[in-house]
């Protein structure tokens, strides 16, 4: 079995300097004020109640030994086990990992899941390890977190740079370490390990239903509109995907060595055809013209998708943007100052914490189907999710309204509250801390 392509993003695109902790706790401490929650809210949630550190080394080809260091944050487990991704990358810190954390409890309160937050990650560039010490970083890691993970602990899932290929090996080393198999423990499987039909696209289609919304919000038909997308691995392909069968016209999309433009719209069942084979990038393509990123954020699209990272709108780029509806199909990809403009110009964000919530919903649905040890047609949890993503879109749509807000605020204070409902359930909290 060859290697299989990462989801990738360009060098000229990373997180330009901004800390993700710190503004994602500055996110919940303005939200804990404007519903009028005291202080004590704001110093319960700000941190992760668990963050474990370690060392992975690892026998190169070459028979050297190299220490790679990994991470798991967990955040909160108010609601249920905590649930979150593990991403390889070269630019994984302590707080990218924290931020990630917070944002999931936030996600999956907003969608009603009984989930809290957590967030894994090595620091490693995946393109520079051959298959076999990918494979053996990647179970070497699960066997160092295996003390604080689990079905009723905390559920690992893909996120950048790890697909269900690695999520394989990962199941494999738990199950070996435990003596049978725990298949929940983990989601994003293959689906012939107890994955779910429908977990590879689900945030892209996730993503699609709250753009399909926003369209409703702002009467925008969608068969005349036009999109770009930054990054193409699996949540901007599977987004370019279902826009274009909603007859959205995906003009631009960019990836980790470039980026391609049509003007009249791209073929995109002919672009995911050509990625598809082999170690093909869009960028590659040449059924289209070459655009920069910088070029792709300025085009005049009604819908602008980053896909990619963190910190991608900036006070630089920001002033640039022409699109109407910026979904964040990535976690964390503007940062306050670019946010503060394009509040200015009147954009309509989908915030990152309900637009990409598709993947850990239907991560949700995997969990459910592990446990039962019965499973869904696709139908059905295209269904599922479609009501879980239109009922988040709805209660923060309302939250907007009621607090003439912009919709990340609307948005943090939807989740907020829900965490808040369970604290006080619980008696963590008592009425002067409301």
């Amino acid at each position: 079995m060859g290697k299989e392509k990462y989801d990738k993003v360009e060098s000229d695109i990373m997180t330009h300097g901004h800390n993700p902790y710190d503004i994602v706790k500055g996110l919940l401490k303005e939200s804990v004020q404007s519903l009028g929650f005291h202080e004590n809210i704001y110093q319960m949630l700000k941190k992760p109640m668990r963050v474990f550190e370690v060392s992975i080394p690892i026998r190169m080809d070459d028979g050297r030994i190299e220490s790679f260091t990994g991470y798991r944050s967990q955040h909160i487990d108010i609601l249920g086990p905590t649930k979150g991704g593990i991403r390889f990358h070269p630019d994984v810190n302590l707080d990218e990992v924290k931020a990630l954390s917070i944002w999931m409890s936030l996600k999956s309160a907003i969608i009603d899941l009984p989930f809290g937050g957590g967030k894994g990650g090595v620091i490693v560039d995946p393109e520079k390890l051959t298959e076999r010490e990918l494979e053996l970083l990647s179970r070497n890691y699960i066997k160092k977190i295996t003390p604080i993970i689990g079905p009723q602990k905390d559920i690992p899932a893909p996120d950048v740079n790890t697909n269900p290929k690695v999520m394989g090996w990962m199941t494999d080393e738990f199950d070996q370490l435990r003596g049978y198999n725990i298949p929940g423990m983990l989601t994003g499987k293959p689906v012939v390990l107890g994955g779910s039909l429908g977990r590879l696209e689900a945030t892209g289609r996730g993503v699609v239903f709250t753009i399909r919304e926003a369209c409703r919000v702002l009467d925008i038909n969608m068969k005349e509109a036009t999109a770009a997308i930054q990054g193409f691995g699996n949540v901007g392909s599977m987004t370019a995907k279902f826009l274009h069968e909603l007859g959205v016209k995906v003009v631009a999309v960019t990836d980790a060595k470039g980026g391609i433009y049509k003007e009249e719209g791209l073929d995109i069942p002919d672009l995911l055809a050509f990625t598809n084979k082999g170690e093909n990038y869009a960028s590659k393509y040449e059924k289209a013209e070459p655009i920069t990123n910088k070029k792709m954020f300025a085009l005049p699209v009604d819908i602008l998708i980053p896909a990619a990272v963190e910190n991608q709108v900036t006070k630089e780029n920001a002033p640039t943007i022409q699109a109407k509806i910026l979904a964040e199909a990535a976690n964390g990809p503007t940062t306050p100052a670019g946010d503060q403009i394009l509040e200015q110009k009147g954009t309509f964000v989908i915030p990152d914490i309900l637009c990409n919530a598709g993947g850990v919903t239907v991560s949700y649905f995997e969990w459910v189907q592990n446990n039962m040890n019965y499973y869904w047609k696709v139908d059905e949890i295209n269904k599922q999710l479609e009501e879980k993503m239109l009922a988040g879109f709805e209660k923060v749509i309302q939250m907007r309204d009621e607090k003439g807000c912009r919709m990340r605020d609307a948005a943090y204070m939807v989740g907020i509250t829900q965490l808040v409902k369970a604290m006080d359930a619980r008696g963590w909290i008592g009425e002067k801390d409301q």
